[in-house]
């Protein structure tokens, strides 16, 4: 294999982020000290995003057999990153000063080393079009969210957080690699599209190929928390420490989705048979359950889960759909979704900082948050506003998308289970607003003093909150991004 100078550039983005996790690592060898390490990742994390520039001008190129550069790949490693960049900005703010009485009483500088193992996992699934390029990016990309989730390790809800998402991760993973192997003695190739048209030219896959398609969907379904393998979803999220809850709710997720829909775009006969009825029953479950969940939740990061299956179930509608508008649909909704569930945590997370005890999760304590925060209230409203679809905010437009692929693809059921779990989801969304605008109460006080790494991740939640207003008013430079990202 003869690697050239275009090769490299096309591989820039993820080069360069392994180059800071060796860098960051030998830096922690070298010397303890938070700031710097927070520093380089900041650097690392940047320079990678801005090399995504040159790429485009030598795409699409397959470097590898397992992995393959193209548009597609550029923009979703743009958004992993991004979005891993706000959570590094946040865990710097969560993880506090190095005094043990005002921050984190542990080491803090791991939390950023793993953030950007995920984060390289992450750009390996989205670039992949091969099985194995698959599992070794979502392996890569899941074993130190292990460690992340129970960083806390001194609460037990982060130490349960972290066993459970370990063990139902594992077995996810098992389902997956059964499902390759069921499919590759089907099939004879790995690659997605030594698949498609291994499956074409049968016309209808084998029951071997659709059991083998059958499991691979179980595995990816565990990772994206859709119904009924979301039991995980809301002890993560809850035990989770704040910025590690916002990076698998964004980063993560939007990964495995992305090579999701690569899978069934490149190999449209996968989805097709029985799957394909089967995909639209997972929609409508992880409509319905999330939302009608969701309602009874006094704890906000167990909210935000229960929603996030929800919206997860709004995009396997343009899953089911396949065709049309459905690959700029899911961009944009995943794009927007991003940034709503960034600025949804980012409010947690600087509440909750530096960090004492548990996250400030629980909804009295945002009880009159408007006569104490009122930026942070302007935030989370906005971000409410959003997830549940308002027009003039960044969630419309998302739904507006699913929306209109349903209707161009005649999933009348799957649409009617859109708009009926957007109505429930309005319900919940309202009342956390009005929380926040309720009368100020004295006890459960959980505010976190107010320092310059608050005000740094501050600055970067009213940045989102200014970005999901202008999507919502003005979605055109977002919709000319995703379509040039088509596959």
């Amino acid at each position: 294999m003869d690697l050239t100078i275009q090769h490299f550039i096309a591989l820039a983005p993820l080069l360069i982020t392994c180059a800071t996790v060796v860098v960051v690592m030998l830096a922690i060898a070298w010397r303890r000290n938070h700031s710097q390490t927070f520093l380089l990742t900041v650097i690392g994390l940047n320079l990678a995003l801005l090399s995504i520039l040159p790429a485009l001008k030598v795409i699409p190129l397959a470097v590898t057999p397992l992995l393959h550069i193209d548009s597609y790949a550029c923009f979703y490693m743009a958004l992993i990153l991004a979005s891993t960049l706000a959570c590094v900005t946040l865990a710097h703010a969560y993880l506090g000063e190095v005094d043990t009485n005002t921050g984190y009483p542990g080491n803090r500088e791991e939390l950023y080393l793993l953030i950007l193992m995920a984060a390289a996992g992450g750009l390996v699934l989205v670039s992949t079009q091969h099985l194995a390029g698959l599992f070794i990016g979502l392996e890569l990309l899941s074993v130190p969210v292990y460690g992340l989730v129970a960083y806390a390790f001194f609460d037990k809800r982060s130490l349960e957080g972290g066993i459970k998402y370990m063990v139902l991760s594992a077995a996810g993973s098992a389902f997956l690699l059964f499902g390759m192997a069921l499919l590759y003695a089907d099939a004879g190739s790995l690659s997605f599209t030594g698949i498609g048209k291994a499956l074409a030219d049968t016309h209808l896959p084998s029951m071997l190929a659709q059991l083998g398609l059958a499991m691979m969907v179980v595995g990816l379904a565990f990772k994206l928390s859709l119904v009924p393998f979301h039991l995980w979803t809301p002890d993560v999220y809850e035990g989770a420490p704040a910025p590690v809850a916002a990076f698998l709710a964004t980063a993560s997720k939007v990964a495995v989705f992305a090579v999701l829909l690569r899978l069934f775009q490149i190999s449209p006969a996968a989805s097709s048979g029985v799957l394909h009825d089967v995909l639209s029953v997972i929609a409508v479950a992880s409509i319905l359950f999330g939302n009608l969940l969701a309602l009874t939740q006094t704890n906000l990061k167990r909210l935000l889960g229960y929603s996030s299956i929800a919206h997860f179930g709004y995009m396997m509608i343009a899953v089911v759909a396949s065709n049309g508008l459905a690959v700029e649909a899911i961009g944009v909704y995943l794009a927007t979704y991003v940034v709503t569930s960034l600025g949804s945590f980012g409010v947690i997370t600087l509440m909750s900082s530096p960090y004492k005890g548990r996250d400030a999760d629980a909804m009295y304590e945002y009880r009159g948050l408007f006569w104490r925060r009122p930026y942070l209230t302007a935030v989370m409203t906005l971000m409410m506003l959003s997830l549940a679809g308002i027009p003039l905010t960044a969630g419309f437009i998302g739904k507006f998308y699913i929306i209109a692929t349903g209707v161009e693809s005649h999933q009348w059921w799957l649409t009617g289970a859109l708009v009926l779990g957007s109505a429930i989801g309005v319900f919940y969304y309202l009342r956390v607003m009005v929380t926040l605008f309720l009368v100020e109460t004295t006890i459960h006080r959980h505010d976190a003093p107010i320092n310059w790494q608050q005000r740094a991740g501050g600055v970067m939640l009213l940045g989102v909150a200014v970005l999901t207003f202008l999507v919502g008013v003005f979605p055109q430079p977002l919709v000319e991004l995703v379509q040039h990202a088509g596959l």
